[in-house]
């Protein structure tokens, strides 16, 4: 299948109109300014919510949300035991402190996290995954990159590793 063929399925599949028709009616419309880069930045946008999906549908039975399940993977992977303040944490995951605290409440509702006075300030707080938090996203991250595995079956190694390269390049001088 050509690459314009693949690129009318997936959006056959609920992504919006064919990128190369949104293209051309841009091109017809406006030829003064040059339109592919709508494609471009659409196919960024419409894989991030391809991911988003796969990644809200891998925690749907857990009852966490895509914030908390950012959290509890950001706390995870510090190592057991470890804390964060919360603003370290909202800057590791580019959340707003306002967000970051309405989501630490719910987390710690569910007892999924801690919130312990820092040792070293005692008018700050670390943010520690219980143990039962702990085994919740030991086991998620599991079946997270399965997904992730599955949403990048197309690309070989090489394709993976140009992709990560080009996309950091993004909104970067």
């Amino acid at each position: 299948m050509s690459q314009v063929g693949k690129r009318k399925s997936r959006d056959a599949a609920g992504q919006g109109a064919p990128l190369d028709h949104i293209v051309a009616q841009w091109r017809r419309e406006r030829p003064d300014i040059e339109a592919e880069v709508m494609a471009v930045c659409g196919e960024v946008k419409r894989a991030s919510e391809r991911i988003r999906q796969g990644v809200l549908a891998n925690i749907a039975d857990t009852g966490i949300d895509y914030a908390g399940f950012d959290v509890l993977m950001t706390l995870r992977r510090q190592g057991r035991g470890s804390a964060l303040s919360p603003s370290v944490l909202a800057k590791e995951m580019m959340l707003s402190t306002s967000a970051m605290t309405s989501c630490l409440d719910r987390l710690e509702k569910r007892a999924l996290i801690e919130r312990q006075t820092d040792p070293n300030d005692r008018r700050g707080l670390k943010i520690v995954l219980t143990d039962t938090g702990f085994a919740l996203i030991d086991g998620v991250v599991v079946s997270h990159v399965a997904m992730e595995e599955r949403l990048l079956a197309a690309l070989s190694d090489k394709e993976r590793t140009q992709l990560r390269a080009l996309l950091s390049k993004i909104g970067t001088p």
